[in-house]
């Protein structure tokens, strides 16, 4: 069973960290950073060509995480697949013993670093998640064939965005995606629990099921925070956020002490995710660290977060 669907559904708070395949084919940081993963989180998610940024395959570091007992999350956007290779990745996933995937749209190759790369789109992430169901209840592959020796079981997510407008249309796409097989849903970065907890009260309105892990981006500076309020949807760092990663700048330029705004997003995002836990707002968390995953453990330890 899905170590992460066997955390979530027995009531403890789910714990999630990502990190990136690199780009090249020496995944010796990646497999650094799972070591100081393993035991702390309950599953790592591997990105997708996120951003459109080419990378070597999600499939190959999920491999190696596995391989080295770190559990992870294959991520599989339907940017760069049809439903044939997808379903193709699938079976090859749960053969290395993957049972835990996230399905995406994925980002339009205009904005990442291959643009000439033409997108495919045959699905999108709530078409994913159903011919994935689809395959479950049938034994049968995309095009109706049975799969031999029976279909995968794999414990089906998705992505929300908790800052959206108008919010009742994020909603009802995340009724859609839970529809049609998300069993759990992690959310963008969030920085203000206020939206947040308006988000949880529409999902709760609507009679929408499902585990929600809020995701936390820990800020590096403020000119990480200002780039993110400018260019990332559904990221709205608050200003006295920015002003105090500002100050510590300013703090570490005056007594020549080098870090202090990275020290203070550790600091931050600890905070954040212990209220999420003492309040019970969701089911757990999912740590963004973009490329930092060796904070990871730092920023549980200091939220007082153990699996």
């Amino acid at each position: 069973m899905s170590i992460l669907k066997d955390a979530l559904e027995s009531g403890k708070f789910g714990v999630t960290a990502e990190m990136a395949p690199p780009k090249g084919y020496d995944f010796s940081e990646q497999m650094e950073a799972a070591e100081l993963l393993a035991g702390k989180v309950h599953a790592v998610n591997v990105t997708d060509m996120q951003s459109a940024s080419l990378k070597a395959s999600g499939l190959g570091l999920c491999i190696k995480l596995k391989q080295a007992g770190v559990e992870p999350i294959i991520q599989i956007t339907g940017r760069d697949r049809n439903r044939m290779a997808i379903m193709g990745d699938i079976l090859s996933a749960a053969s290395f013993g993957i049972d835990t995937m996230l399905a995406l749209t994925g980002d339009h190759p205009v904005v990442g670093d291959c643009k000439e790369s033409k997108p495919v789109y045959d699905l999108d992430s709530v078409g994913i998640l159903k011919m994935l169901s689809k395959m479950e209840e049938t034994n049968c592959d995309c095009g109706g064939n049975e799969i031999a020796g029976g279909a995968p079981k794999f414990y089906k997510g998705a992505a929300v965005t908790p800052l959206y407008e108008p919010l009742f249309l994020q909603v009802n796409k995340l009724r859609q995606k839970v529809e049609n097989g998300a069993m759990y849903v992690q959310t963008q970065g969030i920085f203000d629990l206020d939206t947040f907890k308006r988000f949880l009260e529409f999902v709760d309105k609507a009679g929408i099921k499902t585990h929600i892990m809020a995701g936390i981006i820990p800020l590096k500076s403020a000119g990480m925070a200002k780039y993110m309020n400018d260019n990332v949807p559904g990221i709205a760092v608050p200003q006295d956020m920015i002003d105090r990663l500002a100050a510590a700048a300013e703090e570490g330029k005056a007594t020549g002490v080098k870090g202090l705004p990275g020290k203070l997003g550790i600091e931050m995002a600890a905070e954040m995710i212990a209220k999420i836990k003492d309040e019970k707002l969701c089911d757990g968390v999912h740590i963004m660290a973009i490329g930092a995953e060796k904070n990871v453990p730092v920023i549980l330890d200091k939220a007082g977060i153990a699996i």
